[in-house]
């Protein structure tokens, strides 16, 4: 699976208005397939593609028994600009 779910955030709705758009990936997953997943999903032109892995935070919880220690999962984001003049509608499903 190269693309997950389109991340809809307030810092990456100011990018919206740049033609960039931010998803979150497969980890396995490279430029050129992100590319091509986005533009048959979409319909759209994708000029650039840049990628970013966001490692997991280390999360405590506190029981009964003791501290339970761990780390929340790797993330991979890519931004997506597209040709000028072009946008993807995420909410039009809804």
């Amino acid at each position: 699976m190269i693309l997950k779910r389109p991340i809809i955030t307030e810092k990456y709705a100011a990018l919206n208005e740049a033609g960039k758009y931010a998803f979150e990936v497969g980890k396995n997953a490279n430029k050129v397939e992100i590319k091509k997943a986005v533009e048959k999903q979409y319909g759209v032109t994708v000029e650039k593609v840049a990628t970013m892995r966001s490692i997991g935070k280390v999360k405590t919880k506190y029981t009964k028994s003791g501290a339970v220690t761990g780390r929340t999962s790797l993330i991979k984001k890519a931004i997506v600009t597209l040709k000028e003049g072009e946008v993807i509608d995420f909410y039009s499903g809804i």
